[in-house]
């Protein structure tokens, strides 16, 4: 004869789940009642079906939740959340991940068990901004318990937090690997009106306008795109600030390497206007390499301002007066450029003396008044 085992309300119980119906699970706890378990009770998320999630011969641990005359109404979920609080108390005081599997898209969010039910607000999902949070849904990933009430049955969770801290790991790791003067391969991730930003072994440095080109640029989207694969020196990294300074510039051949033959000193070549001061002009005589045009050498007149005898854009021929190839400077002359070439015109038209049969003020009138021998 079996004896009659006597249950509580309260009592926790060992039972193997023995049938499956439609809406509950009957389960064998010893003695001579059936222990059920409803599908409320399987867990604290919602689910459809009772296989979703249990299987017969499962084994599981149960609280008596009602003692009637030929049975007993068990609950799953009353023992999961039991363990779940000091679980949850324990990683939310130590800032440790757990891993969930996202078992409901609510309005607002996201619902995971985590032996209570987790709330994962739209906000917290991704650092990233996330439009349709429906392909979450059956998702597992690690989340960070980010507020704890049990009072109120509360357990707010993010896998934004999760992503963060990864991130700032991925950081320091790049920035340990990371040495000021390197040349590496990088991706173009954003562009801005002040740079370009490229991602160099996981982190984002920053390649200012001033760096992308040994031309003047006004625009970075003229010189790059997003996605671009770029070569980039690191020039300065700052650990506090987690700034990563880059230059494209720098591993690019510059003008002063690819200076053309023609520019020597003496040498009179075309170039245009690209900048007015107060006290001269520059003027780009190849891509990327400009000069200084003193105020003095821009006109045999007189002139308080640049603006006076030039315009930015406009096509000037000047004449090479110094070149410093290993300080990078560069002095022209407007006015000497123009004297060279009237001395140039009017050469073609002296004849030997005894040929000569005109003055050359009948030749170039005006031009000769403003001439100086130099």
């Amino acid at each position: 004869m079996v004896e009659k085992v006597i249950f509580e309300i309260g009592d926790v119980v060992k039972g193997t789940i023995e049938q499956i119906e439609e809406k509950q699970a009957i389960v064998s706890v010893g003695g001579k009642v059936d222990g059920i378990l409803p599908l409320k009770e399987i867990s604290n998320v919602h689910i459809e079906k009772v296989t979703d999630v249990l299987s017969v011969g499962e084994e599981l641990e149960l609280k008596v939740i009602k003692v009637e005359e030929d049975n007993l109404i068990l609950s799953k979920r009353a023992v999961d959340a039991e363990k779940a609080w000091d679980v949850l108390q324990e990683r939310f005081d130590n800032k440790v991940s757990i891993e969930v599997t996202v078992t409901e898209v609510v309005n607002g969010g996201l619902i995971a068990d985590v032996g209570v039910r987790g709330f994962i607000p739209a906000s917290l999902v991704s650092k990233n901004f996330v439009e349709d949070l429906s392909s979450y849904k059956g998702t597992t990933f690690e989340v960070l318990v980010e507020e704890i009430d049990r009072e109120k049955n509360r357990v707010i969770l993010s896998h934004k937090a999760v992503e963060i801290k990864e991130t700032e790991v991925q950081r320091k790791a790049a920035f340990s690997s990371l040495t000021v003067g390197q040349i590496i391969e990088g991706k173009v991730e954003r562009i801005t009106n002040f740079g370009a930003f490229v991602n160099v072994g996981g982190v984002d440095g920053l390649v200012h306008v001033s760096q992308l080109s040994h031309k003047r640029v006004e625009n970075p989207a003229e010189i790059v795109s997003v996605g671009d694969l770029v070569k980039v020196q690191i020039i300065s990294i700052d650990e506090k600030t987690n700034r990563l300074a880059l230059s494209m510039k720098s591993v690019q051949p510059g003008p002063w390497d690819e200076l053309k033959e023609d520019v020597k000193v003496g040498a009179v070549v075309e170039g245009i206007v690209k900048r007015l001061t107060n006290f001269g002009a520059f003027v780009e005589i190849q891509t990327g390499l400009e000069g200084l045009v003193h105020i003095s050498q821009i006109s045999e007149k007189h002139i308080k301002n640049p603006k006076e005898a030039l315009e930015v854009g406009q096509t000037v021929k000047v004449k090479v007066l110094d070149l410093k190839k290993e300080e990078k400077r560069l002095s022209l002359s407007i006015k000497e450029a123009q004297e060279a070439e009237l001395k140039e015109d009017y050469s073609k038209y002296i004849q030997p003396q005894e040929n000569a049969g005109f003055q050359l003020g009948e030749l170039f009138g005006e031009k000769l008044k403003n001439f100086k021998t130099k």
